[in-house]
């Protein structure tokens, strides 16, 4: 179905979670598509199943040291993958690749025309770095995606926004020194909060000081407060001129979450989501890629995510939201 925004329903990312009460269960994937379905969105939707990421793909981010260790250490179903947040569960190489290539199908779906933008919830692993594993991320997919916008298809300007409670630092970090990928990111303030960092004053570094954006709120921050840090990455969207859009929309960020102390209500996700669509449609010729990130209460996980595809949607009917 051309021209309909993609979301991504494919079991071996579902596969993606872990056992024995994680936080990051495998249930998250079929939660938000049974809420998809009863909006009524999953008919307006394309739904579309993903790959495996490739080696190649995985290597435009993380190392070759990195995703050996994962295979092996994923085949032994032993132990950690960091210090004690990711366990190196049987099989879960396999999935993390599904979640990488799943962003990749998305993100070439939209380069070449085929969808407006795309959705993929079990993605936004954005705690990975290139060559570690960390909070619950096995492999950095927004990283990849990022890599391979300017690798593949010559993207000089690419911009990543993150609403996760928790910074992306996998990502920032991954980019610091690249003046090419434009970050903004809005998340619990990090002395209060994993992974401790993003904080107001890390904006980049050598040829990159100015192009990322960390905007920490206080435990407790609402709807209002995001609206008001909000309107300065609209504002440094703007300045920036981006080619292609990341979004990382983590529903750890609504009130309510077992792990983190925000209070955003869903609506604010889509609220957001159909601002960035409008800045894409002014900048990328709309071009948009959206991934789930966290959330570990399933109520908000859904309703979140529901609503930011409804905002995707409504964009590629022309329908955007009005500012705050």
């Amino acid at each position: 179905m051309p021209h309909r925004v993609m979301v991504i329903h494919d079991p071996r990312t579902a596969a993606y979670g872990f056992g024995g009460g994680h936080p990051f269960g495998p249930d998250r994937h079929d939660v938000f598509h049974a809420e998809l379905e009863r909006s009524g969105l999953a008919a307006q939707v394309a739904l579309q199943a993903g790959r495996p990421a490739t080696r190649e793909e995985l290597l435009a981010f993380h190392t070759s040291a990195h995703v050996d260790f994962v295979a092996q250490s994923c085949a032994g179903g032993r132990g950690f993958l960091d210090g004690g947040d990711t366990p190196a569960e049987a099989g879960l190489d396999d999935a993390a690749a599904a979640v990488v290539g799943a962003a990749v199908v998305a993100m070439e779906a939209v380069m070449a025309g085929k969808a407006p933008s795309a959705f993929v919830p079990i993605a936004g692993l954005h705690h990975a770095g290139r060559d570690y594993a960390a909070g619950f991320c096995i492999y950095n997919d927004c990283g990849v995606v990022l890599e391979l916008l300017r690798r593949r298809h010559g993207l000089e300007r690419v911009a990543y926004v993150d609403i996760d409670a928790h910074h992306g630092d996998g990502v920032y970090y991954g980019f610091e020194a690249d003046p090419g990928v434009v970050v903004a990111d809005i998340h619990e303030d990090g002395r209060y909060l994993y992974p401790g960092t993003g904080a107001a004053h890390e904006t980049g570094r050598d040829a990159a000081r100015g192009t990322k954006l960390n905007l920490p709120l206080p435990p407790g921050a609402d709807d209002a407060a995001f609206r008001l840090a909000w309107a300065r990455v609209e504002a440094h969207l703007e300045a920036a001129h981006p080619q292609f859009i990341v979004m990382q929309c983590g529903a750890d960020s609504v009130g309510g979450d077992p792990l983190t102390h925000l209070a955003f209500s869903p609506a604010t996700h889509g609220w957001a989501a159909g601002r960035l669509a409008a800045l894409a449609a002014r900048h990328c010729g709309g071009r948009m890629l959206v991934t789930g990130g966290g959330g570990y209460d399933r109520g908000n996980l859904a309703r979140a995510w529901t609503a930011v595809v409804r905002a995707l949607v409504d964009a590629a009917g022309g329908r955007f939201p009005g500012p705050a």
